[in-house]
């Protein structure tokens, strides 16, 4: 069974909004220019013809159909509903059938809302562009099988990601200070702390670079970063060690 599980505005059914001829792009809100909607209604329609899943898009503001696209689009459990919609703080909310979940899970749903329909980036990139690059990563992504992530790191990502790393090197470098004489590195205190510097390094630096991007530059800077970190908080003594002075 196929559930809209969208905001309170499916509450009724107007079926009146909807038009007279199948289309899988229904613009209410006219987010969309007339070129756009129609590469995108054509784009929808060789996509569901090649692979079997029906994305359709519907952008609303003070007038909505409701429940009513539910019977319009034959809505099923290979349907993507995207509902866009400039009242909330996210414009961008998806309603999903239960076959593509075993694609793209409810976490790839969430980060993909947060991506595109947040406040910065329409107000930045535009409703238009919202819309296109939402239903062009499903797309992409159904296409090679599945995505667990929603691929491309954005660089407001990406700087959380070098500063994990950082971080995770800076409590590496002090947890591997020596502490007797003679010694050059703990490194059994470097290996108690591990699980705490692995994870910001590890699953917050690393994972979300290598599980977005095959590109090596922010893998590169995040590993460099993580390096530099760590040799600061390592030989942090010496440059705090007070130099004594000359007596005149």
């Amino acid at each position: 069974m196929w559930v809209i599980h969208s905001p309170g505005a499916y509450a009724y059914e107007n079926p009146d909004l909807l038009p007279d001829k199948p289309t899988p792009v229904v613009d209410l809100a006219k987010s969309l220019t007339e070129l756009q909607e129609n590469k995108l209604v054509e784009e929808l329609k060789g996509f569901e013809t090649e692979t079997g899943w029906k994305l359709r898009v519907l952008t609303q503001y003070d007038r909505t159909p409701g429940r009513a696209v539910i019977n319009f689009w034959g809505l099923d459990d290979k349907s993507v509903l995207l509902v866009a919609d400039a009242r909330g703080g996210n414009i961008l909310s998806f309603s999903v059938g239960d076959a593509v979940y075993e694609f793209l899970p409810r976490t790839f749903w969430i980060e993909l809302q947060t991506r595109f329909g947040n406040l910065y980036f329409v107000r930045e990139e535009g409703e238009d562009q919202a819309i296109l690059q939402a239903m062009g990563t499903v797309e992409g992504c159904l296409r090679k099988g599945g995505c667990n992530v929603v691929p491309g790191l954005p660089r407001e990502q990406w700087i959380l990601t070098l500063i994990s790393s950082i971080v995770g090197g800076v409590i590496c470098g002090f947890a591997a200070q020596p502490r007797r004489e003679g010694q050059i590195l703990a490194w059994q205190w470097a290996l108690i702390f591990s699980p705490l510097w692995g994870i910001l390094f590890i699953a917050f630096g690393i994972g979300p670079v290598v599980t977005r991007t095959s590109e090596w530059l922010p893998l590169f800077r995040n590993v460099a970063g993580f390096f530099i970190g760590a040799l600061v908080a390592y030989l942090s003594p010496i440059f705090t060690r007070s130099t004594p002075t000359a007596e005149s």
